[in-house]
């Protein structure tokens, strides 16, 4: 009989294996993507040293905006991009948590790039 797999430990799974090829540096730190299905969260890692740059989520109270729907990602990635640059950070290794490449995790990069960010 086939086991099927759930979603968490699929995505876990997908995760360990992109993080098995990509780290943070200091001077290019790991941007890392978390979706919840309400909220949506982004950090600056860098993993040499085991530490938080900067973050930005939707639960900011800077945050001003529709939560963590499509529009509130990409004003998440506009906020973590504007908190980057005011840590001389311009360019990151981009670390979608084992989600697809598309809709929040999406505008969320697209919102970073546009604000400065390179990856």
């Amino acid at each position: 009989m086939i086991k099927k797999m759930d979603s968490k430990k699929a995505r876990a799974k997908r995760h360990a294996r992109v993080r098995s090829k990509i780290s943070g540096t200091p001077e290019r730190p790991r941007l890392s993507v978390y979706r919840s299905t309400k909220h949506i969260y982004a950090q600056l890692i860098d993993d040499v040293n085991g530490v938080t740059l900067a973050s930005a989520s939707s639960m900011d109270k800077a945050f001003e905006g529709e939560g963590g729907n499509v529009d509130g990602a990409r004003k998440v990635g506009e906020m973590i991009a504007k908190r980057a640059a005011e840590k001389n950070i311009t360019d990151v290794v981009f670390d979608r948590g084992g989600y697809l490449y598309h809709g929040r995790v999406k505008e969320l990069a697209e919102g970073a790039r546009e604000n400065g960010l390179k990856f």
